[in-house]
């Protein structure tokens, strides 16, 4: 299943930018395990978006708990489960093999 993962902060951006290198290092661990798509700021940056891949939203709650961002009371979540159903042509069918491709 896909989830997207909304995130929006609750300080202000010094206070984020003090937790950015932090936050990276946990993305590209979840990149390497395979759990996240694609990831980035909002624009204007008042938070960000998280693609993942996960059997249970269960195991987004326990990632997100680990991110230096929750641990610091700094972002609320949101995640909304996502059933992708058609993709583009020029989607790749790994990000969504579930997906039809459009015609």
């Amino acid at each position: 299943m896909l989830y997207l993962i909304i995130l929006r902060y609750r300080a202000p951006l010094a206070e984020v930018d003090r937790h950015v290198d932090a936050h990276r290092t946990w993305l590209h661990a979840h990149y390497a395990a395979g759990h996240f798509l694609l990831s980035g700021p909002l624009d204007p940056r008042e938070g960000g978006a998280i693609l993942a891949r996960a059997e249970a939203k269960s195991d987004v709650l326990a990632w997100i708990a680990d991110d230096p961002f929750d641990r610091a009371g700094i972002a609320d979540y949101d995640v909304l489960a996502w059933r992708a159903v058609l993709r583009s042509a020029g989607v790749p069918a790994a990000l969504a093999p579930e997906a039809m491709e459009a015609r």
